[in-house]
């Protein structure tokens, strides 16, 4: 299997395309800006949405389903949270097509069946779900309000990168209500802690947890919490954001309920979500000039056994051990693959599973059969090491455990290497060209300071992390006063 990938440093964006689709991830559609995520990407897709699926229960949500559609007047209904969402709505206007009485065969748009009132297609699932909460909610017995659900929307973007911006893609939103304003805010960084948990502990991407400022907020929000990851090319990712909506919405909607006391007021909100865009990052992380790297908890096949025969004795003999030891492994849950395909060399099968990232590769030959022994190789590093019979469960149980580390803290350590403090606008230009990565500046704190960095640097403030410690100085760009460094990074 040839992979032909151009590598990293010679056009970093061509890699990352050619990577998703070799690997079998995702490819283009027939629908111009909408992707197909193949089985091999959506088996990710599926860890991915298990495991947070069950930190969402942990902490007391509940999947539930909204429509697709959002009646015009209805999404109008937070102004903010309308406006920013305006330019990326698709909308159906009619409910019938018929035969097109110039163009035999062809359908037309039956004028006679035009919607009283348009339909947008979600962008979110704000205005839709607040609308069914004012049903839901009428006393503070019954609050929280803690819903998820799975969801896809739609986002008509004019550029498009698989899995990193489509107009179409997959996602969860959670939604809740509450009795206090405390209680919301506790809610929106609860959320923000479970994303960062799951990208470190699971996706083995270290993050920066901070608040966002208000340009960058979510439209309709208060304070938008965020977590940011840096890629292998120096450009920052939102990983996640869990936004604290005040009560913006359950005014909107009129989103009541009656307090102990017996008074009318109105709930707090948040929402929170992630999405398919979480591929993109997987991928950029970790990958390299040889095809995926996945850490070992989000891989779809942790451990691949390929037999090296020459007759069919043989492989009789190699498939009756290495089916014993596929059944060992499963035994401990460790997710594993015989490939036993008649059909494909050795090399073609080393190939096919280096460029999907499998983390361990066991091969059994006839010699090994003789010493009772296995090869063993390792997806990330790409060394192999011998591994007796009797030790070899163990052996890659351990691998396993520490693959997940050594991904996470070599990612790590290209994140801390890649933030750089700067005092100057020179520097700051000088460090986003040449370096990349987050650069630490101080900011006035206005937005068109804001805005005219962005203009001239193409970087944006991706977030104030909350572990800042606030030290006075001067703007970069203008002089002015300055409270303390927020991050800035060119970001997908």
């Amino acid at each position: 299997m040839s992979k032909n990938l151009t590598t990293r440093g010679e056009d970093y964006s061509k890699w990352y395309n050619e990577l998703v689709v070799k690997a079998d991830l995702a490819e283009n559609s027939g629908v111009r800006g909408c992707m197909v995520i193949k089985p091999y990407g959506y088996a990710i897709w599926e860890k991915m949405q298990a495991e947070l699926d069950r930190m969402f229960k942990e902490t007391g949500h509940s999947n539930a389903y909204f429509p697709l559609f959002v009646p015009k007047s209805m999404f109008e209904a937070e102004e903010k949270n309308a406006e920013g969402f305006a330019k990326e709505c698709a909308i159906v206007t009619h409910y019938r097509l018929k035969n097109d009485p110039d163009k035999p065969g062809k359908l037309m748009v039956d004028p006679n069946a035009k919607l009283e009132e348009e339909l947008i297609v979600r962008p979110t699932s704000e205005a839709i779900i607040w609308s069914t909460y004012k049903n839901w909610v009428q006393s503070y017995r019954d609050l929280p309000l803690l819903i998820n659900q799975w969801a896809n929307v739609v986002r008509w973007e004019m550029r498009t990168r698989l899995f990193l911006r489509t107009a179409e893609f997959l996602w969860q939103e959670g939604h809740t209500a509450h009795a206090t304003k405390a209680e919301a805010i506790e809610e929106s960084i609860k959320m923000m802690n479970v994303y960062a948990d799951f990208a470190q502990n699971f996706m083995a991407i270290p993050v920066i947890k901070g608040v966002k400022t208000e340009t960058e907020r979510f439209a309709g929000a208060e304070e938008t919490y965020c977590i940011e990851a840096l890629m292998q090319d120096g450009k920052a990712l939102q990983a996640g954001t869990s936004h604290f909506l005040g009560q913006n919405f359950a005014k909107a909607f009129e989103v009541k309920f009656a307090t102990a006391e017996g008074k009318q007021e109105y709930v707090w909100g948040t929402s929170w979500g992630v999405s398919t865009r979480l591929m993109g990052a997987l991928v950029m992380t970790h990958s390299d000039d040889q095809g995926l790297v996945l850490p070992p908890n989000l891989a779809p096949i942790q451990v691949v056994i390929v037999p090296i025969y020459k007759s069919d004795e043989q492989l009789a003999e190699i498939s009756s051990v290495a089916n014993e030891l596929a059944t060992a492994f499963r035994n401990l849950k460790v997710a594993v693959k015989y490939d036993d395909r008649t059909t494909q060399k050795p090399g073609f099968k080393f190939n096919e599973y280096e460029l999907k990232g499998v983390p361990v590769r066991i091969a059994i030959g006839p010699k090994d059969l003789e010493n009772g022994t296995f090869e063993v190789a390792r997806r990330d590093t790409l060394s192999k090491e011998i591994v007796s019979k009797s030790a070899i469960v163990n052996y890659v149980q351990d691998l396993l455990t520490q693959m997940q580390h050594d991904l996470f803290t070599k990612a790590l350590n290209y994140r801390d290497t890649h933030i750089t403090e700067v005092n100057s606008f020179e520097e700051f230009k000088s460090v986003l060209e040449t370096k990349g990565g987050f650069v630490s500046a101080h900011w006035d704190g206005t937005s068109e300071t804001e805005e005219k960095i962005k203009e001239l640097t193409k970087a944006t403030i991706r977030c104030l992390a909350l572990d800042r410690v606030l030290t006075p100085g001067k703007c970069v760009l203008t002089g002015a006063e300055s409270t303390g460094r927020v991050l800035f990074a060119k970001a997908y």
